[in-house]
C-alpha cells in the first residue's frame, strides 16, 4: 500500500524515475515494477529492505543522517533534493502564514527606486506580494498577476509569453515543490497546488514527479505583447526578515535591443501614471 506522507510520496517518486542502467545495475527480464525496486534502493544504500520499506511507508520516524545521505546518494538526489529530503524527515517548526504576506515598506521603497529593472517579491506559494511599475508593465499581458504559478498554467497569455514554456513551467513546479518541503503542511500551498493540479493535467504530471528546484541566476527569453522579445538575466534573493519571501529582479544588458523595450514600457508607465487623476480629481 503506498503511504500518503511527503517523505514517502516523495521517496516513491524519485525511486520510480530511475531505473537500473541509471545507478549501474543490471536489468534481467521484464520488470513488474516502474523504476527501481524498494529492495534494489535498500540495496545501493547500504540497509535491509525492510528498513527502507518502513522509511518510504512513513514509519521510521528518526533516519540518522548518514541513512539519510545513503539514500540520497542510492536515488541519485543532487544537493539541493538532498536537504529537500532532510527537511521531509524533520520538517522546521511551521511559520506564520501572515508574516509571510507582509512586504516590508524598505524593500516596497527600494524596489521602486530601480526605474528600469523590472522588480517583484513572491512569497512560498509564488503569490506576488508587491510589484514595482516596471514588473506591472512587463506583466500586462495577463489577466491577473497575483500568482506566478497561475500566470505560467492557467493563463492564455503564459504559453506566449514565457517563450520557452515548457523549461519555465518545470521551474514553476520545481520552486513549489521547495518551498512545499518547507512547511508540506502549508494551507495556501496545498490550496493551489489542488487548484492548479484540477486545472491543468501538465502541472500535475510535474508535479507527481517531485522535482525541486529553488530559483537562481539564469536568462529568460520573453515577449511581451507591445514590445516584443526580451531576453533578459534575473537573479533571485532571499529576503532578510522574511526568510520565504524572495525579491526577484530583472535586468537587461547595457546598450541592447532589451534595455531599449524596458525604457519603452518605463516611459509608456510613466505616462501612463501622469494620465491618472489623483484621488482627490476623482468624481
Amino acid at each position: 500500500m503506498h503511504s500518503s506522507t511527503p517523505l514517502g510520496e516523495f521517496l516513491r517518486a524519485r525511486r520510480e524515475a530511475l531505473t537500473p542502467q541509471d545507478v549501474g545495475l543490471p536489468e534481467y527480464g521484464r520488470r513488474r515494477v516502474k523504476g527501481l525496486r524498494r529492495e534494489e534502493v535498500a540495496m545501493l544504500a547500504g540497509m535491509s529492505s525492510d528498513y527502507y520499506v518502513r522509511l518510504e511507508q512513513g514509519r521510521e520516524s528518526s533516519p540518522s543522517p548518514q541513512v539519510v545521505e545513503a539514500v540520497a546518494r542510492a536515488l541519485s538526489l543532487d544537493e539541493e533534493a538532498t536537504e529537500h529530503l532532510h527537511r521531509l524527515i524533520r520538517p522546521s517548526a511551521r511559520r506564520r502564514a501572515a508574516a509571510d504576506d507582509q512586504v516590508s515598506p524598505h524593500l516596497l521603497q527600494l524596489m521602486d527606486s530601480w526605474p528600469t529593472s523590472p522588480a517583484f517579491v513572491l512569497g512560498p506559494a509564488l503569490d506576488i506580494l508587491a510589484a514595482n511599475t516596471m514588473a506591472t508593465a512587463l506583466h500586462e499581458g495577463f489577466t491577473a498577476t497575483d500568482n506566478l504559478a497561475r500566470m505560467v498554467f492557467t493563463d492564455p497569455a503564459g504559453r506566449e509569453f514565457y517563450r520557452d514554456w515548457e523549461r519555465a513551467a518545470h521551474s514553476c513546479v520545481a520552486e513549489l515543490r521547495a518551498s512545499y518541503g518547507h512547511d508540506p503542511h502549508s494551507a495556501r500551498v496545498n490550496q493551489l497546488v489542488d487548484e492548479l493540479c484540477s486545472a491543468s493535467p501538465t502541472f500535475a504530471e510535474l508535479w507527481a514527479r517531485h522535482e525541486v528546484k529553488s530559483k537562481s541566476q539564469e536568462g529568460k527569453h520573453l515577449r511581451h505583447p507591445r514590445v516584443g522579445d526580451l531576453h533578459i538575466q534575473f537573479s533571485a534573493f532571499t529576503v532578510n526578515g522574511a526568510p520565504h519571501q524572495q525579491l526577484v529582479v530583472y535586468q537587461a544588458q547595457p546598450a541592447s535591443a532589451t534595455a531599449a523595450a524596458f525604457e519603452q514600457l518605463r516611459s509608456s508607465a510613466a505616462r501612463a501614471t501622469a494620465r491618472t487623476p489623483h484621488n482627490s480629481d476623482a468624481v
